[in-house]
């Protein structure tokens, strides 16, 4: 399978980079004909940094940001977005002038939750929603649903790859990389799989940790 992966660059700056598989992929909300790896990009310094310089130049100096949630392992370009927002002149309401960088926890039931230790850095902040993913828009309609549960001021949502609408739940999306760079990628229902339909093969179960050959 990771022969056929094709590399794909930002536009803006050239280490930002995904890698696109073609092939029948299974998530937990649709089946989709393309597994877009992020891994590298989350996970080595030099391209967290770069995707963070190329978010966060969505975001304008009059914009307040205290807290940045990281969703599908996101934490070290949430450390180098809060970095680089800064350095912008994007401004914080913190009582210490910096930003929190946070996760939410989920239950065994898939929701999303803030311990009692971290509320205190949702209640009443500004918040931008990091995610890597956005196929269907439900994890974000669900975060930002958990975020306003928790008193959080939802100020934006920026995703490394989003193939979903621009706009969830009232809520801007900005994006390191759309359907526009990669023209064919297709989402559909579980039950209206095309390939499922002409009995074609899944090659793996994928979620924001990877893969799973099957």
């Amino acid at each position: 399978m990771e022969t056929r992966a094709v590399k794909i660059e930002s536009k803006i700056n050239p280490n930002a980079h995904i890698r696109i598989i073609p092939g029948h992929f299974a998530t937990t909300h649709s089946h989709v004909n393309y597994y877009v790896d992020m891994t590298i990009m989350k996970s080595r310094k030099s391209e967290a940094m770069a995707a963070a310089e190329v978010l966060a130049q969505s975001y304008s100096s009059n914009t307040y940001i205290d807290t940045i949630i990281c969703i599908d392992g996101c934490e070290v370009i949430g450390a180098y977005l809060a970095e680089e927002l800064t350095k912008s002149g994007i401004m914080s309401l913190n009582q210490h002038q910096t930003m929190y960088v946070v996760s939410p926890e989920s239950n065994s039931g898939g929701q999303m939750l803030f311990r009692d230790n971290v509320q205190l850095m949702i209640r009443g902040k500004h918040c931008l929603l990091l995610l890597a993913n956005a196929t269907t828009g439900r994890t974000i309609s669900s975060a930002v649903e958990c975020v306003q549960y928790y008193g959080g001021i939802m100020e934006g949502v920026a995703t490394l790859f989003c193939a979903s609408e621009p706009n969830i739940s009232g809520i801007k999306v900005t994006s390191l990389f759309t359907r526009d760079d990669i023209p064919d990628y297709q989402t559909y229902d579980f039950n209206e799989c095309p390939m499922c339909k002409y009995k074609i093969r899944i090659d793996a179960i994928i979620n924001s940790y990877g893969y799973s050959k099957l």
